[in-house]
């Protein structure tokens, strides 16, 4: 018998609500099933933006605040370590005229899509990757999404 795959959160020294973390796990295992691949464990570590800025200054040699940073450990199934800075995912959704909860939602599909084999160094591939975000983004919006009080 197969061992049990999770997908599991973590907050690292930082506060703040994952909306119905079932429905999270449910829809990110849609997204790896509708892209033809299997997931093991997928860890979603939640912390501030100083706390990844030093993982992206240590691990990866980068002197900058990201939204996310990605540790692929298999491909087969995918697995790894996702990283997300709550501050930037709150300053991208005022940036970007979004709630937090869509946000925060667009970086875990994000890091998820990276995972299966996504990239977005180019423009190209950045193209690509907004478009995946925004087709899961819709899916969980129809499938997913609790009705509103």
């Amino acid at each position: 018998m197969a061992e049990e795959a999770f997908i599991l959160f973590h907050a690292e020294g930082i506060e703040f609500q994952l909306d119905t973390e079932d429905t999270i796990r449910r829809w990110l295992q849609r997204i790896t099933q509708l892209e033809g691949v299997k997931h093991g464990d997928i860890n979603f570590v939640f912390m501030s933006d100083d706390d990844l800025l030093a993982k992206n200054i240590e691990f990866l040699n980068h002197d900058y605040y990201t939204d996310i940073i990605s540790f692929q450990m298999n491909d087969d199934p995918i697995e790894g370590d996702i990283f997300i800075s709550i501050d930037r995912v709150k300053e991208n959704a005022l940036n970007f005229s979004s709630s937090f909860d869509t946000e925060l939602r667009r970086v875990l599909a994000h890091g998820v899509l990276h995972f299966i084999g996504y990239g977005d160094k180019t423009a190209d591939e950045a193209k690509q990757m907004r478009a995946k975000e925004d087709a899961y983004l819709a899916l969980f919006v129809e499938q997913f999404e609790l009705p509103k009080d």
